[in-house]
């Protein structure tokens, strides 16, 4: 459930963020600045010197060392959660315990058992909850679901989504902690490629998947294979596989009458090849990528828009990557991070059919 207008009359919000990290850096921490009728005027971060030093670098005028204290700033109207997954719920909850709206960077949490307590909590409140999945409001995609529903491809026959990079040579930090993302780095990437097809298509279903680690550079998946049916029962597959030699990210969607190829990650331009031939659509990124989606949420949080991207709609991407994940991680409705000796998909990745122990 959302609400919007929740300050409606007010001439602009002010936001605090809760973690200065590398996402802060360009796609979304001087969006809050740039976005009309925003500005970000605190800055929370458990070393205060890092705090500092980012508010000075980005004109940010108060910085603090501890949540509570940013959260119970008065001059603070709405609070940005940009911390690793493991503290989105934690710092929600006070969120909306303290009376203010959220928006969350995504993932939303580390499964749909923290997912739902959030909700729960703001919609107690009665305050919005909103998610970071920015590629609703990019240009790119924009586009992208205007040539799918405007029979542009004719009837939309299959969707297709693959993703390969060496990641397994990366350390990859907290985006390989169970405990800290809530599985591997198709939580971090595979998330957007999900809510991508719920903005495209609504929710999905009859999903089922399949997860293992034939990397083994971490305890967590690294090969992800998810079957589904989209909008009227379009037949879907997508794949991601992060211990792979070669690069790929690639969007396929065909129709009856036209095809058409972009990349979740990157920049360059759509394809769209039909019977008329060929046409290449330059949609490039704004410099802070998160800026489109903070704009709409401070339209709905001021009664003059909407944004499309909440906690709703992100629990949805949450509950299919559990679904997926169930088989290797076993039941993830609760705090599975920490008995990973207990996963089953990681005993049958170590041993492997055929393979003895």
């Amino acid at each position: 459930m959302n609400f919007p207008g929740h300050f409606k009359g007010r001439p602009i919000i002010r936001w605090g963020m809760i973690g200065c990290g590398d996402v802060t850096e360009m796609k979304s921490g001087p969006g809050f600045q740039n976005a009309d009728r925003s500005a970000l005027v605190a800055v929370m971060r458990r070393h205060g010197e890092l705090a500092a030093d980012y508010a000075r670098r980005h004109g940010v005028s108060r910085w603090y060392d501890h949540a509570d204290a940013l959260i119970a700033d008065t001059t603070v109207d709405a609070v940005y959660i940009a911390t690793p997954p493991d503290a989105h719920a934690e710092y929600a909850l006070q969120v909306a315990a303290a009376g203010k709206p959220a928006y969350v960077e995504k993932p939303m949490a580390r499964n749909t058992t923290e997912c739902d307590r959030m909700i729960e909590a703001f919609q107690r409140s009665r305050l919005p909850l909103y998610v970071a999945y920015y590629r609703r409001r990019l240009p790119r995609f924009l586009t992208a679901r205007d040539l799918i529903s405007d029979g542009s491809l004719g009837r939309v026959t299959g969707v297709r989504y693959q993703f390969s990079a060496p990641r397994h040579k990366d350390d990859g930090g907290w985006r390989v902690q169970a405990e800290k993302s809530g599985g591997g780095h198709f939580i971090d990437i595979g998330s957007h490629a999900i809510d991508l097809l719920d903005f495209f298509f609504g929710p999905l279903h009859d999903v089922a998947g399949v997860a293992a680690n034939h990397g083994e550079s971490c305890l967590v998946e690294d090969t992800v294979a998810m079957n589904f049916l989209a909008g009227g029962g379009i037949p879907g597959a997508a794949s991601w596989n992060f211990a792979s030699v070669e690069r790929e990210d690639a969007f396929t969607i065909t129709g009856t009458e036209g095809r058409l190829g972009f990349s979740l990650l990157g920049d360059e331009p759509l394809r769209l090849e039909t019977p008329a031939g060929v046409q290449i659509l330059p949609r490039p990124n704004p410099a802070h990528v998160q800026q489109p989606l903070i704009e709409s949420v401070v339209e709905d949080l001021l009664g003059s828009g909407a944004c499309p991207s909440t906690g709703e709609t992100a629990r949805r991407a949450s509950r299919i990557m559990d679904t997926v994940l169930t088989g290797y991680y076993g039941d993830r409705m609760d705090e599975f991070w920490r008995r990973p000796e207990t996963w089953p998909g990681r005993r049958q990745s170590a041993n492997p059919p055929g393979v003895p122990p």
